[in-house]
C-alpha cells in the first residue's frame, strides 16, 4: 500500500492511533514512518494483513484486495468517496452500494462535440459553406434536485481565413424542481412545434408539469437567425401534450412580441403561432406526423397558415455501431409560421416556402455519427427556388 493512502485512510477514520494496541504487523517496527497509522488501521479492523503476521507494504495489492480495504472504510464511517467510485465495479461485486458516493465525487461532468459540415447550395439561392463546430459541455449537481448545465462553442469557418473564429457561452441554465413542478432557466435550447416554429439559444424560464398529460410554459427572449424576419421582443410559449395507445397528441402557443419582416414594411408587429399536431406509432422503428400551424397576417397579407408531413424510421444511436434512421418531410408553411425553422435547408431566408426534404444517418463507429440531408425548396412569394445538400459528421466524447 502507498504511504500516501495509507496516511490518507488513517485520517479518514478521524481518531488517533494511541487508542489501540500495539502493532501486530512484524514488517512494521515501532518508529517506522507508516507504524501509527497502520496501528490505527488494524486496530479498526481495516486492514488484517497475510496469514504469517507481515503487513505486507512492499507487496502491489490488487484491485480486489484493495475494494476490500474501502468497504471495511466505508463502513466505519470513513470518508473514502473517491476510492469507492474508483472500485466501484469490485465493491459491486461485494455487494457494497456505491452510486450516491459515485455522484459525489464526480459532480461536474465534461462531454464534447466536434461537428463537420459541408453544405451545397443550387438553384437561384448558389453557393457553399463549410465549418468546424466544437462544444463542451459541463454538467454539474448543485443538490439533489437541481443541476447546472453550461456550454461553450467555437465555430470555425473554413471557407475563408479571416480570424472571424470566437468561443461564446451558448448555454448556462439550471434545472430543479419546485413541488411536482419541473424548472428550467437560464439559456437554453428551445425547440417549438418540433423545430418547425423555433429551434435555437433562448434566454428564459420554463415550467412543468404532468407526465402522461404534460404542460410546458415558458416566457423570456427569442434570439432568431433569420435573415428575413428579426424577433427582438418578449416571447411566450405553452405546449399541451399527452398519449392515447400509440398516438401521440399535441397543441402549441408561441407569441412573439415586436417582430419585423424585411421588405414588407412589418415592424414592431406580434405574431401568435398556434400549432397543433398527431403523431402515431407503427411500432418502435417507424413514426408518421402531421403537425397544422396558423400565425397572424401582420399586416403584410403574407401566407399565415400551413403544414408538415412527417415519416420516420428507426435513428442512429451514438452508442450503437451500424444503427442508421431515414427521415422523409413535406412542408407546406406561410411566411408568419415560423420564427428559426430547424431545418439546414434555406427556409430562414424565405418569405414562406413549400417543398420536401430526405435525411439518413448512420453511426459508422462507436460516437461516431453521420448525416445527409437534402432540401428542394420553394419561395411562396417569390419564384425563388433552393437546393441544398448538407452532410455531416459528428463525434462525441
Amino acid at each position: 500500500m502507498k504511504k500516501s493512502l495509507v496516511l490518507a485512510m488513517a485520517m479518514a477514520l478521524g481518531v488517533t492511533a494511541s487508542a489501540y494496541a500495539a502493532n501486530p504487523f512484524s514488517d512494521v517496527p515501532a518508529g517506522h514512518w507508516a507504524y501509527d497509522s497502520v496501528n490505527k488501521l488494524a486496530a479498526a479492523g481495516i486492514v488484517d494483513g497475510y496469514g504469517n503476521g507481515t503487513f505486507g507494504g512492499d507487496r502491489l495489492m490488487t484491485r480486489y484486495e484493495m475494494a476490500q480495504i474501502v468497504a471495511k472504510a466505508m463502513a466505519k464511517g470513513a470518508n473514502v468517496d473517491r476510492l469507492a467510485a474508483e472500485f466501484a465495479d469490485e465493491l459491486d461485486s461485494l455487494g457494497v452500494r456505491v452510486a450516491a458516493l459515485e455522484k459525489k465525487s464526480d459532480n461536474v461532468k465534461i462531454t464534447g462535440e466536434v461537428r463537420y459540415h459541408y453544405q451545397d447550395n443550387s438553384g437561384d439561392a448558389d453557393g457553399y459553406s463549410t465549418k468546424l463546430r466544437s462544444r463542451i459541455w459541463m454538467t454539474g449537481q448543485i443538490n439533489d434536485d437541481w443541476k447546472y448545465t453550461g456550454m461553450l462553442e467555437n465555430n470555425e469557418d473554413l471557407k475563408n481565413d479571416v480570424g472571424e473564429e470566437n468561443v461564446k457561452f451558448q448555454r448556462a441554465y439550471v434545472n430543479g424542481k419546485i413541488g411536482g413542478v419541473a424548472v428550467q432557466a437560464g439559456r437554453y435550447n428551445n425547440k417549438l412545434a418540433e423545430g418547425n416554429v423555433y429551434d435555437t439559444r433562448f434566454d428564459g424560464v420554463q415550467l412543468s408539469y404532468g407526465k402522461d398529460v404534460k404542460l410546458t410554459a415558458g416566457y423570456g427572449k427569442a434570439t432568431p437567425s433569420s435573415l428575413v424576419r428579426a424577433k427582438s421582443g418578449e416571447t411566450w410559449y405553452a405546449d399541451l401534450s399527452g398519449k392515447v395507445g400509440s398516438l401521440d397528441l399535441g397543441a402549441g402557443y408561441y407569441g412573439f412580441k415586436d417582430v419585423e419582416v424585411k421588405g414588407f414594411g412589418a415592424t414592431n408587429e406580434d405574431d401568435n403561432i398556434w400549432a397543433v399536431k398527431a403523431n402515431y406509432n407503427f411500432g418502435q422503428d417507424f413514426q408518421l406526423g402531421a403537425m397544422y400551424l396558423k400565425g397572424d397576417d401582420m399586416n403584410t397579407n403574407l401566407d399565415d397558415d400551413g403544414y408538415v408531413v412527417t415519416a420516420s424510421y428507426k435513428g442512429a444511436k451514438a452508442s450503437k455501431v451500424g444503427s442508421w434512421g431515414l427521415v422523409a418531410k413535406y412542408y407546406d408553411q406561410g411566411a408568419t409560421t415560423y420564427a428559426d425553422h430547424t431545418m439546414n435547408g434555406l427556409a430562414d431566408d424565405m418569405l414562406g416556402f413549400k417543398g420536401y426534404s430526405v435525411f439518413a444517418n448512420y453511426t459508422f463507429a462507436k460516437n461516431i455519427v453521420g448525416q445527409v440531408e437534402y432540401y428542394d425548396l420553394k419561395n411562396k412569394v417569390t419564384d425563388l427556388k433552393a437546393k441544398t445538400l448538407w452532410s455531416q459528421v459528428v463525434f462525441t466524447f
